[in-house]
């Protein structure tokens, strides 16, 4: 385990705390789940006061079934990542980071393809795991002809990386797939939604998420589920067998209520067989690179050396 970033904690703590203090002036995010902080949430991608910039480098596919994927494809395919947004499973798009994603695809020289799953609570779980499961098959399937390699990579953020270890395994028992994908990069994701001790633990801070928060997206993603049924591997991934999985670059921040998830996550799949790359970011809350901070720029100079490199 490496803690990164400790050179730039002073500024990531007062940017914590500043948040913390303009969220106190908020209503709790989903509590109830609004419908009007529902939709504005989902207007405006994630979260943002606006909704974000489409750039026309994005290139929108439906896929059979109705599923639709958003593609990036810079001059030079060296590979294919395929990603899954966060947002809780009830909001965000493949359509709410353009920019991250098409800086991503020109400094990998990945296509990159994002996925706009279905999205809790109008579709709860498995909806939203069976869409991803679709995307990874399609792309295993066709990313020869539609973009002349077989060099593929997973991954995404919050709950899209949780998404990202549940369709690999999905890949792996379900259709006998292990090592379609190369690598895994998994940003700050829930892993165990029975909670882990940091997740219960958490308290009230108003961070970007929290206990509460946590406790009530679970119950939007998988309603009527109780704290044994939420252990079924299917659902958190951490009670898996792990092994036949890829080379994993696991990151969290110090501050995340989901900092053991990656950690347990990250011994597992150690364990299970496969490397793994973990990085702690000192004094980050969950979803740190949705803001302008420097350990988000170096962050995401780390997300693009490590998927450029990796499964070649």
């Amino acid at each position: 385990m490496t803690i990164t970033d400790e050179d730039c904690l002073a500024e990531t703590l007062a940017f914590n705390k500043q948040f913390a203090a303009a969220a106190a002036n908020r209503p709790a995010r989903m509590e109830p789940p609004d419908a009007a902080l529902l939709a504005a949430l989902r207007r405006n991608r994630l979260g943002g006061s606006t909704p974000p910039l489409r750039l026309p480098q994005g290139q929108d596919r439906a896929l059979e079934g109705g599923l639709t994927v958003r593609v990036f494809v810079p001059e030079h395919v060296d590979g294919v990542y395929l990603h899954f947004h966060g947002g809780g499973w009830t909001f965000g798009s493949a359509d709410g980071q353009d920019g991250k994603l098409w800086r991503l695809a020109e400094q990998t020289r990945l296509a990159v393809v994002s996925v706009d799953y279905r999205l809790a609570p109008e579709h709860p779980f498995p909806a939203g795991p069976d869409d991803c499961e679709a995307a990874a098959r399609w792309l295993v399937e066709h990313a020869a002809t539609e973009f002349g390699t077989e060099r593929l990579l997973i991954g995404g953020e919050s709950a899209g990386a949780h998404l990202s270890v549940v369709t690999l395994l999905r890949l792996r028992d379900r259709h006998g797939l292990t090592g379609a994908f190369r690598a895994a990069h998994l940003l700050f994701g829930p892993y165990d939604l029975s909670m882990t001790p940091s997740q219960r633990s958490f308290g009230t801070e108003r961070l970007l998420s929290n206990t509460g928060t946590l406790r009530r997206t679970y119950d939007l993603f998988t309603p009527g589920m109780d704290a044994e049924q939420r252990r079924d591997p299917e659902v958190s991934p951490l009670f898996a067998d792990l092994t036949g999985l890829p080379t994993a670059r696991i990151v969290v921040g110090s501050r995340d209520p989901l900092l053991d998830d990656s950690l347990f996550l990250a011994a597992r799949w150690q364990a299970a067989g496969a490397p793994v790359h973990l990085g702690v970011v000192a004094g980050a809350m969950h979803g740190f690179t949705l803001f302008p901070l420097t350990i988000t720029e170096r962050e995401q100079r780390r997300e693009q050396d490590f998927l450029a490199a990796t499964g070649r």
